[in-house]
């Protein structure tokens, strides 16, 4: 039985994560259609949020 992949606009809101987290500028989003660049905005929105906070271990 294959592995299922996961959602693809759920892999851009994790990847748009990864990159906020480690302090990459958001002009580097490597999406192009509207859907999984939004996605991946929000996703490094909220990191740029939890690095504000602190919750980052870096």
């Amino acid at each position: 039985m294959k592995r299922q992949k996961r959602d693809k606009l759920s892999r851009a809101h994790s990847k748009g994560y990864q990159a906020g987290i480690t302090g990459r500028s958001k002009e580097n989003c490597p999406f192009q259609t509207i859907q999984s660049r939004s996605q991946w905005l929000g996703g490094w929105r909220e990191a740029i949020e939890d690095r504000s906070l602190g919750l980052s271990s870096r």
